[in-house]
């Protein structure tokens, strides 16, 4: 794909970067939160909602128009919170934009050029404006100006291609950004610039990125002092959410004054491209949220209802919403490891590099699951401290992660294989645990140079047989070393030999040994079964597990 075109493809991988970024500056977003209710989640309630855009639009394979549809429709059924709302608005302002562009040019566009994001961003504040009451020194303001600036640089006499429309948004979003605080009296006060306009700011960055491959680097937005919050009582004590489905426009103004009389924090915004006429998002902070769904229910038909606690949500980190109960998130190593595990029912998490799989990414796969418990196989490719840190802050957005012991894919395999999202998540987790330290396992490599091991000299060349770190078996070639060694784990008994070939037994070497393996187990240890999978993980050249 040329450098700096924005066609389908590469707006999913922005949007997938944006749900990374977003990740890496939630707790950043959510410090600088306190208005309109200090309750820290804006950044939560961002992540989430560009996280249910993206789950959406992952798997859209229609042009650069259908993508942004897909992602608006994902972001207004996920909208978490006033910021969610708003950032659905803004997608859908890029859809319907995007949806009259290929309309004109008769029903199909390849990808988006810099006057068009442009004109994106302008129907976006147009859309913000007219689903809520703005004032300056807001994520609207942020949105305005790089709105301005995105039109001023793909329409003026030095008009530049996309990645300079984007770069110039981006840094109009900064400036307005810094001047938040002299806009409203609660950021001056706090010390703070808008959270809302910072998670702008990070969607923005995270564009230039994916278009030219790297972006401005920003200052940290992090307040001196934990923002100060109000006085119990002062604040509503609850966010009611919900979708409206069959309510015209008059009904949407008597809501509107209704909701006005209940609370604040109001956002009426319209679900545009989703295919439904007179479906509306609603949101609203009020100490009645029964009074607020009824007057939902006085002109329309709510749905996905949602009503948080904002008491306490100002204390504590709020929890996500999940769109499954459990799931497994399984890190593995080759293709073909990825195909297995998946095909039996785990999220993948695919190790890219020869390095460990840091918090970071570990964090993004639990995340990627949509699962409100998950249970997680690390398999060897996650040192501990990364796998503590990733598991304790996906434990702070609300899910319930349960770390399965599994150093090897062979044991993870193993404790798959009992899994029961059916039993309590501590049953199901010492299950899989207990099946996992059942599998006895090693690995086969081969030797790049003479040594000295436990198993006497070896030799380039020779096939190394290995459990627990220690060289048991040398043998003359891979297939003798594995032969060695499927007797050693078979010493205490066994039924299944699971074998895994690795990127070093590809095609009919991987065959060879796999027929020799099947043939040496079913002649020296009668009832035992052997069955081999080729991977493509890289490092051992097999991976040898018996149950």
């Amino acid at each position: 794909m040329a450098a700096g075109r924005l066609d389908a493809t590469v707006l999913r991988d922005w949007a997938h970067s944006a749900v990374e970024d977003l990740i890496s500056h939630t707790d950043e977003i959510n410090g600088l939160n306190v208005f309109p209710v200090p309750d820290a989640d804006t950044g939560t309630n961002m992540l989430f909602t560009m996280r249910s855009a993206w789950s959406r639009a992952q798997d859209c394979a229609g042009d650069v128009a259908e993508v942004s549809a897909a992602l608006a429709a994902g972001a207004l059924h996920g909208a978490r919170g006033n910021s969610g709302v708003i950032l659905s608005q803004i997608l859908r302002g890029f859809a319907e934009v995007t949806a009259g562009a290929a309309a004109r040019r008769g029903g199909t566009l390849p990808e988006v050029d810099g006057a068009l994001f442009a004109a994106a961003l302008r129907h976006a504040v147009d859309l913000v404006e007219a689903a809520l009451d703005t004032q300056p020194g807001t994520i609207v303001s942020v949105l305005g100006a790089a709105a301005h600036a995105a039109d001023a640089q793909a329409s003026g006499t030095a008009a530049s291609g996309l990645p300079g429309v984007v770069v110039a948004a981006a840094d109009a979003a900064a400036i307005a950004l810094d001047e938040t605080p002299g806009q409203l009296d609660v950021l001056a006060d706090a010390g703070v610039v808008d959270a809302g306009g910072r998670g702008l700011l990070v969607l923005l960055d995270a564009l230039t990125r994916t278009l030219g491959g790297h972006a401005a680097r920003r200052p940290s937005y992090r307040p001196a002092a934990p923002p100060a919050r109000r006085a119990a009582g002062a604040a509503p004590q609850f966010e009611v959410m919900y979708l409206l489905g069959g309510c015209d426009a008059d009904g949407v103004e008597v809501l509107r004054r209704r909701l006005e009389g209940l609370g604040d924090s109001i956002v009426i915004a319209a679900a545009g491209g989703s295919g439904i006429p007179g479906q509306y998002s609603v949101h609203v902070h009020s100490d009645d949220a029964g009074g607020a769904v009824e007057a939902g229910l006085a002109v329309g038909v709510p749905t996905r209802i949602q009503i948080t606690a904002l008491a306490a949500t100002a204390t504590t980190r709020p929890q996500g919403s999940w769109s499954r109960e459990r799931a497994v998130l399984a890190v593995v190593d080759g293709p073909g490891a990825a195909e297995l595990f998946a095909g039996e029912g785990a999220h993948v998490l695919l190790a890219e590099t020869d390095a460990p799989v840091t918090a970071k990414q570990l964090l993004r796969g639990l995340v990627d699951t949509g699962a409100g418990q998950v249970m997680v196989l690390p398999n060897g490719y996650v040192a501990a401290e990364e796998l503590v840190a990733g598991c304790t802050a996906a434990t702070g957005w609300g899910i319930d992660v349960v770390p399965v012991p599994a150093g090897s894919m062979v044991q993870g395999l193993a404790a798959l294989a009992v899994h029961d999202p059916a039993r309590h998540a501590v049953d199901d987790g010492y299950t899989m645990a207990r099946a996992a330290a059942a599998a006895r396992h090693g690995a086969v490599r081969v030797a790049t140079e003479e040594a000295l091991t436990w198993a006497g000299a070896c030799r380039p060349g020779d096939g190394l047989g290995i459990s627990g770190d220690e060289v048991l078996i040398v043998g003359p070639d891979v297939t003798a070393a594995a032969s060695g060694l499927i007797d050693l784990l078979l010493l205490s008994g066994g039924e299944l030999v699971t074998v895994l070939t690795g990127h070093g037994a590809d095609g009919a070497v991987g065959t060879d040994i796999g027929a020799a393996l099947r043939e040496h187990v079913h002649h020296r240890h009668l009832g035992t079964e052997l069955v081999t999978y080729h991977t493509g993980h890289r490092g051992d050249v097999l991976l040898i597990g018996v149950e």
